[in-house]
């Protein structure tokens, strides 16, 4: 086997990647990682600021990359990135779905404003894109779609009840799509990461609550961004990923094989 033939196993040349949360820690580093495997990287999200940063720090790497604003929950929002996109680049690849936010507060003090807004950041931003972007790629003849789900997909995870629900309804809405659109050839897949710091889970990261992550996480670590980048490559690769679909590939040293 030669290395020729390894590097285009996970080879992203001429291919446009839509990154919707890419202005986030864990989405901006597979934006990043993307563009460092070929592919031009739309960085979209809410924050131009932020996004704006990712596309200087990902050119600086050598890669190609732009930022395209939206709100991943507005259906105008983002019927307007894939026409920003379609119109600037002719066609979108593949897509990453990875708004996400996140609420530490006890069950029954959760307002109503909170779980729509959890729900709809996490599960209805799925469901939009995915509705959006979907008829596209049957039109070019395929494409990948990666959701991003959780270990909460899984089973469910204390103190964080709407994000855990949500997240277990994204993996089922990924197995769906993935089943009724594989004939078109879009696949559609799960990236389940484990204990990543990041914005939305930083806050409810207490003393407390690390001691019971790194108990149920065999490599007694937290992940690193970099080390999301292996598995979303292979999901995303038209080549390497080919045969790959409605999976959800777990990245979280260990904590859903856990138990004593």
């Amino acid at each position: 086997m030669s290395t020729d033939y390894l590097k285009q196993l996970f080879a992203f040349d001429n291919q446009v990647v839509v990154v919707v949360g890419g202005t986030g820690v864990l989405g901006g580093a597979l934006c990043e990682g993307l563009a460092q495997a070929g592919a031009h990287v739309v960085v979209a999200g809410r924050n131009e600021e932020r996004g704006q940063q990712r596309v200087e720090a990902i050119e600086k790497l050598g890669g190609k990359a732009s930022f395209v604003a939206v709100d991943a929950t507005s259906r105008e929002s983002v019927q307007q990135l894939l026409d920003t996109v379609v119109a600037e680049h002719g066609q979108v690849h593949a897509l990453i779905n990875g708004s996400g936010a996140n609420s530490a507060t006890p069950y029954l003090e959760i307002s109503d404003d909170e779980f729509s807004n959890i729900l709809n950041t996490n599960l209805g931003s799925t469901h939009l894109a995915s509705q959006i972007f979907i008829p596209h790629m049957c039109e070019k003849g395929g494409g990948a779609i990666l959701n991003i789900g959780s270990v909460t997909s899984f089973l469910p995870l204390s103190r964080v009840y709407t994000y855990a629900a949500s997240k277990a309804a994204v993996l089922n809405l990924t197995k769906n799509l993935a089943r009724e659109f594989a004939p078109q050839k879009v696949r559609v897949n799960c990236l389940c990461p484990g204990f990543f710091p990041a914005e939305q889970n930083r806050k409810i990261l207490s003393p407390d609550r690390v001691t019971d992550i790194m108990r149920h996480t065999p490599m007694d670590r937290f992940g690193s961004p970099e080390e999301l980048v292996g598995a979303t490559l292979l999901l995303l690769s038209s080549s390497a990923g080919s045969f790959i679909t409605g999976s959800a590939v777990y990245v979280d040293g260990g904590f859903t094989c856990m138990t004593i």
